[in-house]
């Protein structure tokens, strides 16, 4: 667990990284995703000072006007949850934690398929899949640039246009897959399916062992997809924020 929370940490970089005892504190300014604004608690047992810490955290947040969010993994423990129950926290976006091991049955059926490297291209591409807003070009390009390990940028296209897209992380015997989307009107078509085993193919020829991502819980069909390609569940992780839901 503690392995790929760390190697999260590297695939998936926030822009500024502070740390409370052993509170990871992540912001990024030129992007909101929860991953990339949240305190991530990593011991169950440092519990000194919370008020004071929470405080701390979140004005660090506000200085980046993101509200104060925690994700809660099992290593932050049922001690500070409980506390966050109590404090009338809402909890919200259930995320499980997936892996599987990449051999030859792994990637059959794979194409060979190079990945993307003009990163201008993957922002654009993905931005159109996921249907977000052009402001947030800035942010993904600078969070692709600074991920340290060797990362793959996918790009399907069909009909002259891109469907799925997908970034792997290639490091060192794990691969961790980001950013799945498939394009509402190409969807039930297999484009991320074909994607994801070409990816897992490309890591498992450069090392790569086993391979892990993150889903949300109620995506059904994506939770679906991976299980069918052989990922277990490993754990959960969740998000807290002050005030209900």
């Amino acid at each position: 667990m503690r392995r790929y929370e760390a190697a999260g940490f590297r695939a998936w970089p926030a822009a500024s990284v502070h740390y409370d005892g052993t509170w990871v504190i992540r912001l990024t300014a030129g992007h909101p995703a929860k991953r990339l604004n949240s305190v991530n608690p990593l011991d169950p047992g440092d519990l000194t000072g919370l008020v004071e810490r929470i405080g701390r955290a979140a004005r660090r947040f506000e200085a980046y006007g993101r509200p104060l969010t925690f994700r809660m993994s099992p290593l932050s423990g049922e001690r500070l949850a409980a506390h966050f129950d109590q404090a009338g926290w809402s909890r919200f976006d259930e995320s499980l934690v997936m892996d599987a091991a990449l051999d030859e049955a792994a990637g059959a059926g794979a194409i060979d398929q190079i990945p993307v490297r003009d990163v201008a291209r993957f922002v654009t591409a993905s931005i159109a899949v996921h249907g977000s807003p052009a402001s947030l070009r800035p942010g993904l390009s600078e969070i692709i640039g600074a991920i340290k390990p060797e990362a793959g940028l996918f790009v399907t296209e069909a009909d002259g246009r891109p469907v799925t897209t997908l970034i792997c992380v290639h490091d060192g015997d794990l691969a961790g897959v980001f950013e799945v989307a498939t394009a509402p009107e190409a969807q039930g078509r297999g484009h991320a399916r074909r994607t994801l085993l070409s990816a897992l193919r490309w890591a498992r020829l450069k090392g790569a062992r086993r391979a892990w991502l993150q889903v949300e819980a109620a995506n059904a069909p994506a939770v679906g997809l991976y299980r069918d390609l052989g990922f277990g569940e490993i754990y959960r992780y969740h998000y807290r924020r002050p005030g209900a839901a």
